[in-house]
């Protein structure tokens, strides 16, 4: 489960992939697919969400770890090794990672 919260230890990534919108559905369908044969079972995985911009320009993967260790070694994994290859062929990859240093909540009147 996502989990926001400050001091905490867990890695956020926030990876945004810039891409043609006719290639937007298929970004999503190869990043899905990624998820679903390794990432989702690789020690250390908390979470994640995709999320598509509507004017069809970006897709934006939001994670969660345990630690880079652990997200290091699932990059290792060969499985899921062709569907990221294939989305860096039709997306330009920007990545980041991230910790927690603020929340807000909606006020209290």
């Amino acid at each position: 489960m996502t989990q926001i919260t400050m001091n905490n230890p867990i890695l956020t990534f926030i990876n945004v992939f810039t891409v043609e919108p006719a290639n937007q559905d298929r970004l999503v369908e190869l990043l899905t697919s990624a998820t679903d044969v390794s990432v989702r079972y690789a020690k250390g995985f908390i979470s994640s969400s995709l999320h598509r911009s509507l004017d069809g320009t970006k897709v934006t993967m939001y994670a969660q770890w345990r630690s880079e260790e652990e997200y290091n070694a699932m990059r290792s994994d060969p499985k899921p090794l062709p569907y990221l290859q294939e989305a860096l062929t039709i997306a330009k990859f920007e990545p980041g990672m991230y910790e927690v240093v603020r929340t807000f909540e909606p006020a209290v009147e």
